[in-house]
Parts: structure tokens; C-alpha cells; sequence
């Protein structure tokens, strides 16, 4: 795992650490909660954990809440395979991650805020805690706030399991040692969240990019990248490009931006598509890439999503199905089942793929697959039963010839096989 260099121009802000440590937090202290919020909500911070939720509507949803007891969480946890972003951030700019949490908790009306990180990132972690611990003896956290008579405490919480720990109100209910399957939403962790307070939870890159907002000012950050999603974000780079690693990328780059800037295609490759968002995630074709913004909103269109942060760059060697069904299997195996069609509907969409594979899909899958992919996502609890289906939903749609061969093909079209007009 290592940093790409981003070129020249491109803005930096979530892998920088901050020129005075805890100015944020002063700032937080000294404007009060409204005016902190109302700094986020200017500068348009969106989540950088998938949902892309606007952060300062999060947070005055919790702080409005009238409950005594309220709790601030940074989700630091990532569980998509050969991911790293979330890793490098704390590796790297631990300060503002610490630094954004403490501003969520003293905005919201927090007194105690967690750190949830998976628990093998052991440099992550002494990072985070030596941080913690020093903020404490200097009088930065504890009992009085920067003399504030403010009261935030704040621990690390190491965390092992399946992938679904990532999904917020799954992660809350592993902080407090219990079965880690989604709840029904709403009601939403900003009114009812861990032990069933309010709880404001985050994405540790949204914390990092709160410290810089707070430190800059909420127009140098509307500056940034795509005006309806502004700032930066992390993108995991992998496959058949030049250079593999993380790259913080200005939102709204264009596909074929970020893959030059990771060096191009690797050597003798031809790139045939990107996967982006992780298993989970959409089959984005070489011939869409220029006009495809790295956005939430920009992915949407071509059936992507930011998701993990993940890009995967496909060659010419890759089957699609193969890939497709592949990335399927993983998710079904990794759902935690609570609902029938994602305990069983994923598994279904599963098995229709390897028939693609294998060469044995009939005239009728095709409609089969869309079907089941509507009804296993329109039943969704969490955003992973509700994505598993991109991956074999894009492919199609892209590269539907792999998938479908020429006789079936004319078959679902209602022409006649082995006639021509």
C-alpha cells in the first residue's frame, strides 16, 4: 500500500495533516455549535463513506435531538478486499481525524465519542491513541475542554469481523458487543444509535476534510472539485494500470483523469473497463471514461458508485461474466441474511452468473436476472443487499455480447435463430 502522487494542481487536503494542531477544535470551541454546522452545511461536505449524506444536516439532526446522553462515532472500519484508504488516512493524518470527531461531539452535545478501526491496522491504532492520550494530558479532551468547562472523552475501539461491520448501524451495534446485522432505517443513528441514544456517525475522511473546512473556511472548500459535491476523495487504484495504490482525487475528475494519473494503462495492456466501488460495485466501459466524473452523482448515471473508494482497471484478458459472477458469490457470502432476499435472493443472482459462465444460461435469465436484481435490491435493509446485483447489472448492460450468446440473444429479441431479414 502506498500514496500515488496526485499531478500538479490537483488540491491535497485530506492526506495533509494540519499546519497547528487542535486550531480546528479552538475554532469549534469559539463559534459554538450552530455556527460550526452551519459552516459544514455552506461548504457542501458530503459523506465520504458512500452515502454522501450532507454532514451538517447529520449532525443538527443529533444535536437537536433533546436526549441527555448523545455519542459521536468515526467509522474507520473499511472491509472491501485490498482496500486501504481509510488505513492510509489514519496512518497519515491521524491529527485530523481525531480533530473532526471532537468537533462532531461538541457540536452535537456529545460527552463521549468512539474511533472504530479494524483491528490489524496496529500502526492506525498507535497512531490514534497516542494522539488521544497526549490530547488528554494536555487538557485537549477529558474532563474540561481546552478549559472550556466542555467534557469529551474519547477511545479507539479495535474491531474484527465481516464485512457488513463497515454499514453504520451494523458498526454500532459491534461497538456494543452485539450481533452485527443492519437495522431497519429510519429511525436513522442520528436519533436512535448506539445503546439507542443519538449518535452521529462518520466516515473518517469526512472527519479529516471537517479540520480542513474548519480551518480554511467553507468557500476555499466549495472551490474544490465538482460545486454540487465539492472536496476531495480517496480512490484506491488497482489492476492493469501503471501505478497501484491511493490517489486523493478532486471530486468530478473524469475516469480517464484519474487513470492517466495513476500512469496508464500497465505495459502491453489495453484498458476494457474500470470497476468502480468494490464487489459491490458498477462495470464502467474504456469508451465511457472521458465523460464520466468521479461523483456520486456522476457514477450513478453510468450505474457505478463511490462506494469504497475502490477503481479496478480491466484488460482485455478479463471475462466480464467470469468477473461478474465472481464478485456475486463474494457478496452473497459476506451478507449476514437477515432478510430472505438477501439471504437467498444474492445466492439466486449467483448462480444465474455462473450460468452465464458456464454457458448454460437460457433464453429466460436474462429477464430472470433483472427481475431478482429488483426485487433483492427494492427489499434492501443496507446499501450491501441493495448493491450486490451491480456488478452482473452493469456488465450486462456494457457487455452484454459476453454474456449472451448471438442464439439467445435473438431469441429474448423474439427473432427466429439462424434467420436473417
Amino acid at each position: 500500500m502506498k500514496q500515488i502522487a496526485a499531478p500538479k494542481g490537483w488540491a491535497q487536503l485530506l492526506l495533509t495533516p494540519p499546519a497547528t494542531p487542535w486550531a480546528a477544535l479552538r475554532s469549534v470551541l469559539a463559534a459554538g455549535p450552530a455556527a460550526t454546522m452551519q459552516t459544514l452545511i455552506d461548504a457542501g461536505l458530503r459523506g465520504r463513506g458512500g452515502g454522501g449524506f450532507l454532514t451538517g444536516e447529520k449532525w443538527r439532526i443529533t444535536a437537536t435531538s433533546d436526549a441527555e446522553v448523545k455519542y459521536a462515532v468515526a467509522n474507520g472500519y473499511e472491509s472491501d478486499p485490498a482496500v486501504f484508504t481509510n488505513r492510509l488516512l489514519l496512518e497519515k493524518n491521524a491529527q485530523a481525524v481525531v480533530e473532526g470527531l471532537a468537533a462532531a461531539a461538541l457540536a452535537v452535545g456529545a460527552r463521549e465519542a468512539f474511533i472504530a478501526v479494524r483491528a490489524e491496522y496496529t500502526e492506525a491504532i498507535r497512531a490514534l491513541e497516542a494522539i488521544v492520550h497526549n490530547a488528554e494530558r494536555d487538557g485537549v479532551l477529558g474532563a474540561n475542554v481546552l478549559g472550556s468547562g466542555r467534557e469529551l472523552y474519547m477511545s479507539v475501539r479495535p474491531l474484527q469481523g465481516s464485512s457488513m461491520i463497515g454499514e453504520e448501524t451494523v458498526l454500532l451495534k459491534a461497538l456494543a458487543g452485539k450481533r452485527g446485522q443492519p437495522e431497519q432505517t429510519p429511525p436513522y443513528p442520528s436519533t436512535v444509535g448506539y445503546l439507542g441514544k443519538p449518535t452521529v456517525v462518520n466516515n473518517v475522511a469526512t472527519l479529516a476534510a471537517v479540520t480542513w473546512i474548519i480551518s480554511n473556511g467553507a468557500a476555499a472548500f466549495k472551490q474544490i472539485g465538482d460545486p454540487a459535491e465539492p472536496g476531495t476523495a480517496l480512490v484506491q487504484i488497482s489492476g492493469s494500470l501503471t501505478n497501484a495504490g491511493v490517489m486523493e482525487v478532486p471530486t468530478g475528475t473524469p475516469l480517464a483523469e484519474i487513470a492517466a494519473a495513476a500512469g496508464g494503462p500497465a505495459k502491453g495492456a489495453t484498458i476494457k473497463a474500470l470497476l468502480i466501488g468494490g464487489p459491490s460495485g458498477g462495470f464502467v466501459p474504456a469508451n465511457l471514461l472521458a465523460s464520466t466524473p468521479y461523483s456520486g452523482g456522476g457514477l450513478a448515471t453510468v450505474g457505478a458508485h463511490i462506494g469504497s473508494g475502490a477503481l479496478l482497471a480491466i484488460d482485455q484478458s478479463v471475462a466480464i461474466p467470469e468477473l461478474a459472477a465472481m464478485l456475486t458469490r463474494w457478496c452473497a457470502d459476506e451478507a449476514c441474511g437477515k432478510t430472505i432476499p438477501c439471504r437467498i435472493g444474492t445466492r439466486r443472482l449467483a448462480e444465474i452468473g455462473q450460468r452465464f459462465v458456464d454457458g448454460l444460461a437460457g433464453p429466460q435469465d436474462v429477464q430472470k436476472l433483472h427481475a431478482l436484481a429488483a426485487d433483492v435490491a427494492d427489499s434492501a435493509l443496507c446499501a450491501h443487499e441493495r448493491l450486490t446485483p451491480s456488478p452482473l447489472l452493469t456488465g450486462m448492460r456494457y457487455f452484454e455480447r459476453e454474456f449472451v450468446p448471438a442464439g439467445v440473444a435473438a431469441e429474448k429479441s423474439g427473432a427466429v435463430v439462424g434467420r436473417s431479414e
